[in-house]
This record gives structure tokens, C-alpha cells and sequence, in this order.
């Protein structure tokens, strides 16, 4: 032969691709190998080929020589009967899916096929190539990503029993255990997946399992976190930690729970920590710049979005982030943004979480329901019930917006967060304020720290002209939480009671603590107007001179 074949081979395992896929062009039009009379190595030689062209990510190149193979293969049967049994028992392919001659295994070329079209984003094709692998035929690789094909086109029940089959397999596939964790399956009937069978030593194979219990307790905690016990998630996790101290997964774990849930301050703690571990990490980092941005820490949020994008600018991660970042500029710049991240990665819920909250600054309600919609069917969390409740509350529907907040507080009967919904949704018409007062006070019951509940319950009361209460309210946090959110809400009080400096005192307090608390500015400046005797509600004088945000100006000119 021309071209020897292990010497492809030997450039594909030290990772030289392009010198691999251009050899593969010789050895596929060698001369010595005729197409007709050895369909066989002519299809090894294609399959070669097409490797190669997967690793350099020419996949469309790729697909198409693999294919080319599979047609070869098909000649075989034909015309081989006689050469397949004179070949040493050695050589024959012991696969009955197996192109019959030497090792060429039909499943493993249509697995690379669907590879190369989930690499495009091609699910259904790739899909339509896994099914052609017969489930017994398929290995672990396989099954998982089969299990995610189908869980991509909503095949609810043939996702489950791929993701099985994987942990019937290997109990470690950690993907399969989130996924069956996300799609329902409770965690005892995944760890009853688990092999028991002993090995030749006589030992369970799972027997370090059984004395540690750490495996067990993980998917506990997934199986919590996916069915919105937020709290037993949380406790699970951090018994984890206590074991295997500083581990990233389990921190990210923690932190995204309590983002979700609204403990701010320890969420953004815990991502710093992730962060000074490892400054290369991406995963839910786009969680961690919208808590920055709640936290108006510009500067760092500005890092990380430089950050993210000297690492890795392909992930979705990286354009919500962008999308955070470009909110207070340009609306909808940040909306390009956010559809970006979707285009990556259509199952990433931060993405439709970011647009519709977007959709809601920018009064389109309308949108914003669709996207918390879709964030709902991938995976219900605390905020897409939020977001719903607050869109159809913009729209003046009333009765979705109720149910949605019921379906919150059913998903998560516990959910102080779940009971203020409903209460919100009553303190949106005068005739539910009664209503919304007792859920506002059931979820402080529930959670006394829940500053949330607290400052609605202190607006109910300034509503009703019961400013007295409100102040009193208030001033009760402000012994346990000095919390900017609370002064904020104590200065506005004070400045409808034209109780003026009191009012003063409490903005400046809310800015020692948070420099950047717009609300606080705001309301500071509109206060000063006041106490100079001005209108503050007269209109002003356009500037023309815009003030130029430089660090969004270079990412911008970085993405061009």
C-alpha cells in the first residue's frame, strides 16, 4: 500500500489532525485499493478520513466521508460470503452489527455521524442516527448521548431509560444522575441503579460506596434542588463540602441554590471563592454577574465579562453575562445578547430568564411570558415562577398571575419566596390587600429574615396610610439586617411624611453601604430637590454630552 494506514492512526493519537486529515487524503485516493474488489479497506480508510476531519471540526466534511463509508460497507454482504469465511476465527467481528470484515463496526460510524450533527445543533438528524443503534448495541457514550437527544425533543420517557442504562453501567456518570435528578426520577430509584453484583475478589463493587454514602447523598441533593426544596438541597450540599472541602462542582452547587432563592450575600461569597480556586471557570458564572449587577458592583462585574471572554467567548455563559453588563446602556443590545446565548445552548435557562426580565424593562410583557414560559418547561424554578407573576401582573391578568403564584407555592409548599407571589398578586387590586397581608406575614413566619416579604408588607402599609406601621416595620429589621434595601425603603416613608431630614439620614446610611444603590441615588437627589424647595417631578433641561461607557465600548470593538 502507498500509504500506511497506521501512520494516520498515529497521527489521529498524538493529536495532529491536520497532517492526519490531509494523509487521509491520499490514503482514500490510493490507487493500489480498488473500491470494488475491497469495499472493506476502502471503508476503513474513509472512516480514518473522517476522523480526522471530526477533530480539525470540519464536521459537515466529516459526515460526509463517514457516510461515503457506510455506503461502501453495504457492497460487502454481497460479494464477501466467501472471503468472511476463510478469515481466521480471530479476525471475524464478534458485533452482529459489524461490517462483517475486520473490526469496521457500524454503530461506532453512525454514533460519529450523530457526534458531528450535535455538533452543528442538529439534534433531530443525530437523533435519527442513534435510533438506527440498537439499544442493546449501544455502550455507555452512547446511551448518554441518546439520553440527551431525547430529552432535547421532549421525549420524556426514552431520556429516563437512557440515562438508566448509563447508571446501570457506571454509577459516576454525574450527567446522568442531574438529568434523571431534573426530569423527575426520585432518588432512591437512582440509586437503586447502582451494580451490586460482587466482582471476582468476592467484594460488592460498590462496597467504598456503601462506608462513604457520599454518591447516595449527592443524588439526594440533586433529586432536592430539581424538585425545589431549595433548603434540603442547601443542608445536603454542605454536608458534602464538609467532606470534600473547596470542591468546585459542590460550591457551584450551593451558590446557583442560593441565587435562586435570594441569599445574595452568600451566593456572591461562595462565587468569589470558586473564583479565587479557579479564575478559569465559566460554569454558572452568568448567575454570578446578575447577582453583581443586583449588587451595582459595577467594576467587578466589568472584570468578570473580561474575564469570561479571554477564556472561552463560544460559551452561553460568557453572552448572558455580556447581556447583564450591557442592561443599563443599551436594552436592547443586551436582548441580542441574551438570543445569543440561546442560539449556543438552547436549554440554557439563565438566557431566557435574562431575556425576560429584559422584555419587562423594555414594557413588553407580552415577550416576557413566553420566555419565563420556556424557562418553566426546561426546569421550574423559584424565578421563572417570579418572572411569570410579574408579567402577567404588567398585562392586568389577574387570574394567571394567581395561578401561576399558586403553582409556585405547590412546587414548593415550604417557599416563603412562594407565598409572597401569591401575595403580591392580592396587593395588586385594593380589594386583596387583607389577603396579601396574611401571605406576607405567613412567609415572614416561615422565613424572619425574608427582607422581601418585609419591605412589601412595610409598602402595604404605607398604602393604606399606615405609615406608622410601616416605620415601626422597618426599624425592627434594621436591628438585625443592615441591609440598604431597608434604608431605601425607611427614606422613602419618611419623604411621603415630609419628614425630610430623617428621610436624608437614611438615603446616606443605604449609600455607605452600597455606593452604587441607583434607587438610593435617586431618590437622594430627588429629596435634595425637595429640601431646596424645588419641584422634583419638573421637567429638566436634556443634556446633550451622553456619558461613554468604555468598558462596554471595548467589549463591543473585542466582539466585532
Amino acid at each position: 500500500m502507498d500509504v500506511p494506514k497506521d501512520q494516520i492512526s498515529t497521527l489521529l493519537d498524538h493529536g495532529l489532525f491536520n497532517s492526519a486529515q490531509m494523509l487521509g487524503c491520499f490514503l482514500v485516493s490510493s490507487s493500489t485499493v480498488n473500491a470494488e474488489t475491497s469495499p472493506h479497506v476502502k471503508a476503513e480508510n474513509l472512516v480514518l478520513l473522517g476522523d480526522a476531519l471530526f477533530r480539525e471540526r470540519e464536521y459537515r466534511r466529516a459526515i460526509h466521508t463517514y457516510k461515503q463509508a457506510l455506503q461502501h460497507c453495504k457492497i460487502i454482504p454481497k460479494q464477501s460470503t466467501m472471503t468472511r469465511n476463510s478469515l481466521p476465527s480471530s479476525n471475524r467481528s464478534s458485533s452482529p452489527n459489524s461490517f462483517h470484515i475486520l473490526g469496521i463496526n457500524e454503530n461506532e460510524v453512525k454514533f460519529k455521524i450523530a457526534s458531528c450533527h450535535c455538533s452543528l445543533n442538529e439534534n433531530r438528524a443525530a437523533l435519527v442516527e442513534m435510533e438506527g443503534i440498537p439499544s442493546k448495541a449501544r455502550n455507555l457514550q452512547m446511551n448518554l448521548m441518546t439520553g440527551k437527544l431525547y430529552r432535547n425533543s421532549r421525549h420524556t420517557r426514552a431520556s429516563i431509560a437512557c440515562y438508566k442504562e448509563c447508571l446501570r453501567h457506571c454509577p459516576y456518570v454525574i450527567e446522568a444522575i442531574i438529568a434523571l435528578a431534573e426530569l423527575g426520577v426520585a432518588a432512591k430509584d437512582i440509586t437503586s441503579l447502582f451494580p451490586q453484583t460482587p466482582n471476582r475478589s468476592g467484594r460488592p463493587p460498590f462496597d467504598h460506596f456503601d462506608s462513604s454514602r457520599w454518591l447516595q447523598r449527592y443524588v439526594e441533593a440533586q433529586c432536592c434542588s430539581a424538585s425545589n426544596d431549595y433548603k434540603g438541597g442547601l443542608e445536603l450540599f454542605t454536608e458534602l463540602l464538609q467532606r470534600f472541602p473547596n470542591n468546585i462542582h459542590i460550591l457551584l452547587e450551593i451558590a446557583k441554590v442560593e441565587a435562586i432563592i435570594g441569599k445574595n450575600d452568600e451566593a456572591l461569597m461562595n462565587f468569589e471563592k470558586i473564583r479565587s480556586i479557579d479564575p478559569y471557570i465559566i460554569t454558572y458564572m452568568d448567575e454570578y454577574a446578575m447577582l453583581l449587577k443586583l449588587k451595582s458592583d459595577h467594576s467587578k462585574l466589568n472584570k468578570l465579562v473580561h474575564d469570561l471572554l479571554s477564556i472561552d467567548p463560544t460559551r452561553p455563559e460568557v453572552f448572558v453575562a455580556l447581556s447583564v453588563l450591557w442592561e443599563r446602556k443599551d436594552e436592547r443590545g443586551a436582548l441580542s445578547y441574551a438570543e445569543k446565548s440561546i442560539r449556543i445552548d438552547e436549554r440554557h435557562i439563565p438566557g431566557y430568564i435574562m431575556k425576560g426580565n429584559l422584555f419587562l424593562s423594555m414594557n413588553r410583557p407580552e415577550a416576557a411570558v413566553v420566555a419565563f414560559r420556556v424557562a418553566q418547561e426546561l426546569r421550574p424554578d423559584l424565578r421563572s415562577y417570579q418572572g411569570l407573576v410579574r408579567s402577567y401582573l404588567a398585562l392586568s391578568k389577574i387570574k394567571e398571575a394567581l395561578h401561576s403564584a399558586r403553582e409556585a407555592m405547590k412546587a414548593m409548599p415550604q417557599s416563603a419566596k412562594a407565598l409572597k407571589l401569591v401575595g403580591d398578586v392580592h396587593a395588586s387590586n385594593s380589594g386583596g390587600r387583607e389577603k396579601a397581608k396574611k401571605f406576607y406575614e405567613s412567609a415572614l413566619r416561615l422565613e424572619p429574615g425574608y427582607l422581601g416579604a418585609a419591605l412589601a408588607l412595610a409598602e402595604l402599609h404605607v398604602i393604606e396610610g399606615r405609615n406608622g406601621d410601616a416605620v415601626s416595620l422597618l426599624e425592627r429589621y434594621l436591628k438585625d439586617w443592615a441591609d440598604d434595601s431597608l434604608h431605601v425603603k425607611l427614606a422613602q416613608v419618611f419623604a411621603a411624611t415630609n419628614m425630610l431630614q430623617e428621610s436624608l439620614s437614611h438615603y446616606q446610611a443605604a449609600l455607605r453601604i452600597n455606593p452604587q444603590n441607583e434607587a438610593a441615588k435617586k431618590g437622594l437627589e430627588r429629596l435634595e430637590k425637595q429640601m431646596k424647595g424645588v419641584d422634583p417631578d419638573a421637567p429638566e433641561e436634556e443634556e446633550e454630552n451622553e456619558v461613554e461607557d468604555a468598558d462596554g465600548d471595548q467589549i463591543e470593538t473585542e466582539l466585532m
